[in-house]
């Protein structure tokens, strides 16, 4: 079986804006020495530290300085609290929350892996043994989210890092209990159809985000929202596990549970499974 690769996760954003990122050398927070800037988006920095107390490198994330509204600090924190409550091997460890109550910073591991997103883009799509495994390790995640009584809502290639065989979960900044969602929360195009409708979004719209996951593992990075390219080539059994995390209806999608049972047999004996 082919490994996952083992690439950079990261990398530098040359994204323009009013608010410049703190340069190598400078103190994110007392401890913890800037390495480089990762990246950004429009809501978080992303940086590459020392940490003096750990005598390692780590992960900081942190509200950028040009943003001016309250919702990024909290959902920061939120993301925060959760990470710091789990330790699952298939979730991103937080290591600390820094100042939660002012400038939030959240510490991380470092993965030296790399995106699935970026997995398919230089290597293509996932063998069978690999689709399968990589959708066994995300249920293995989620159900443990789901007993702590969280739901992740933004499973997508980018938010899963493959590392020498081991996937990782990351970005829970939008994970809440179970329970109705505004209109559109989560990422266009990679979100289920009942947080698109502002519906009840429970353990389901995981499933569908495994799924999403897997069609875009099986066809090279294809979005579920398009017009689906077949999975013809899968063997049966696999293609069906993928085809039913996408039912619109949540009834009708599998558990996680089930999910996990339908992908076991093609990580071992391929030619029997199929």
């Amino acid at each position: 079986m082919r490994p996952f690769a083992v690439k950079g996760h990261a990398q530098r954003s040359d994204h323009p804006d009013m608010s410049e990122p703190l340069a190598p050398g400078a103190q994110l927070r007392p401890g913890y020495r800037v390495v480089a800037h990762l990246s950004r988006n429009a809501a978080l920095d992303v940086y590459d530290l020392f940490s003096v107390e750990r005598d390692c490198r780590c992960i900081g994330k942190v509200v950028r300085g040009d943003r001016t509204d309250d919702r990024a600090r909290v959902r920061l924190v939120r993301e925060g609290e959760i990470l710091l409550s789990l330790t699952h091997p298939h979730i991103v460890r937080a290591y600390a929350l820094l100042d939660a109550d002012a400038d939030p910073a959240l510490v991380l591991e470092t993965l030296t892996g790399e995106t699935v997103s970026h997995m398919l883009a230089s290597d293509g799509p996932l063998g069978y043994a690999d689709l399968a495994e990589l959708g066994r390790q995300l249920c293995s995640a989620l159900g443990y989210l789901h007993r702590r009584g969280w739901v992740h809502l933004d499973l997508k290639p980018d938010n899963v890092i493959a590392q020498g065989g081991i996937a990782k979960v990351l970005d829970l900044s939008l994970a809440r209990p179970p329970g109705p969602v505004n209109p559109g929360i989560g990422t266009r195009g990679w979100l289920a159809p009942e947080q698109a409708a502002g519906a009840v979004a429970g353990p389901p719209a995981d499933v569908w985000g495994a799924g999403a996951v897997l069609y875009a593992a099986a066809t090279g990075g294809d979005r579920p929202d398009g017009p689906r390219r077949s999975l013809a080539a899968l063997p049966r059994g696999l293609r069906g596990a993928i085809t039913a995390c996408l039912e619109h209806d949540p009834g009708l999608r599998p558990s996680v549970a089930e999910l996990a049972a339908a992908l076991a047999p093609f990580t071992g004996d391929l030619a029997a499974a199929a």
